[in-house]
């Protein structure tokens, strides 16, 4: 195969690209300023490996560093202040400790040629003091339907207090302040994370947002946190270096959404003309019309999630199939979770079609150390 090279990534050639010799998942693209040299981005995922106050520990960059071969890295959920972690051992990104610790990360992942972005959440009812030393903040008095790990266990949720408008605005410039922050500890840019039950997720679904203010009730008063902390984003570190995750209709965190045909249109219609680097769709389905409806209105780049068997052993093939449909269905990225845990040399495995390491324990993913966590052989290391 001939190929080019560039800033240590091999491309396809165009003529091959227009032969259909590649897979369209290996193609390059361009995301903003970067130059990405597949469509395979890994997706942020939960890891707890940091320490106690939110700043990440050298396993950390070798983790990373090892998967440095996928078109974009999507770090893990780091929190904008103290009172929006969620679990234990989970990153941060709001004071010189955390940057510190991060730009080890991120320089980790540059000599091995990759790139990277930081999704910045905050959790809301997600959170519980023994682990914050704070009262969790949600939209509206609603707790978690269920327990919450905390540092001493399982624990019964707590009732979160209601933000105050003075609660929003505080909130809205950690956002801005945290995305300043990553761009210091050499972050190429910052994913909002709008989805799977945490803060601006809860804003946005009328089970959890029973606000009568400006904040709540009708769609355009729910989709106004998540606008606002966007856009605060944009205006502090360049649009074109800010994504926004989504996720219509899913669970997690005890999540309810009965009006995803009106409450993701709108929220997209209000972003669309910010200049945004992406919009990442979780769990998305090229058969489901919302998804065609948000690509239709989304102009920019669209990064996909695709709906892969959970619980259950990946698919033989990685996800290759889901994300090509994806991409066939108007999708210009595929992020892939679980096979990027597992397989710290993932683009090479499904570009070749060999076998998948499976996740050993799914216990393994959550409780610190390198076991489960750098410790993925790559194909070269098992041969």
């Amino acid at each position: 195969m001939t190929t080019t090279t560039t800033d240590n990534h091999t491309f396809p050639t165009q003529e091959e690209q227009e032969a259909g010799d590649v897979s369209p998942l290996f193609h390059p693209a361009r995301l903003g300023a970067l130059r990405l040299p597949n469509r395979l981005v890994m997706a942020p995922m939960t890891r707890n490996r940091a320490g106690a106050t939110g700043v990440p520990e050298p396993v950390m960059a070798t983790y990373y560093a090892q998967r440095a071969s996928a078109g974009l890295i999507i770090a893990e959920a780091a929190t904008p202040n103290a009172v929006g972690a969620t679990y234990p051992n989970i990153p941060a990104i709001h004071d010189d400790t955390h940057v510190a610790g991060w730009r080890r990360v991120t320089e980790a992942v540059r000599e091995a040629g990759g790139q990277m972005f930081l999704q910045l959440q905050h959790g809301g009812r997600v959170g519980h003091p023994e682990t914050t030393g704070h009262h969790p903040l949600a939209p509206s008095p609603v707790p978690l339907p269920d327990t919450i790990f905390t540092p001493s266990g399982h624990r019964p949720a707590v009732v979160p207090r209601e933000m105050t408008e003075a609660d929003i605005r505080a909130t809205v410039a950690d956002f801005a302040a945290a995305a300043r922050r990553a761009v210091d500890a050499g972050f190429a840019g910052v994913e909002v994370h709008s989805a799977n039950g945490y803060l601006l997720h809860q804003f946005l679904s009328s089970h959890t947002n029973r606000r009568t203010d400006g904040y709540g009730g009708e769609v355009a008063h729910r989709i106004r946190f998540t606008i606002e902390v966007v856009r605060a984003v944009a205006e502090e570190i360049g649009p074109e270096r800010v994504g926004v995750r989504i996720a219509p209709g899913v669970t997690a965190n005890g999540m309810q959404e009965d009006d995803i045909d009106e409450v993701y249109p709108a929220l997209v219609d209000a972003l669309r003309d910010l200049g945004l680097a992406y919009l990442h769709i979780v769990f998305a389905d090229p058969d489901a019309p919302l998804f065609n409806t948000l690509r239709k209105a989304w102009p920019g780049t669209i990064v996909a999630n695709p709906a892969l068997p959970w619980p259950g052993p990946l698919p033989a093939d990685g996800g290759r199939a889901a994300g090509e449909r994806l991409l066939a269905a108007g999708a210009d990225l595929i992020a892939l979770g679980r096979a990027f845990l597992a397989n710290p040399d993932l683009v090479t495995r499904i570009r070749t079609g060999a076998p998948l390491n499976p996740i050993r324990d799914a216990h393994l993913m959550y409780v610190g150390g390198e076991t489960g966590y750098t410790d993925y052989p790559t194909l070269e290391g098992s041969r």
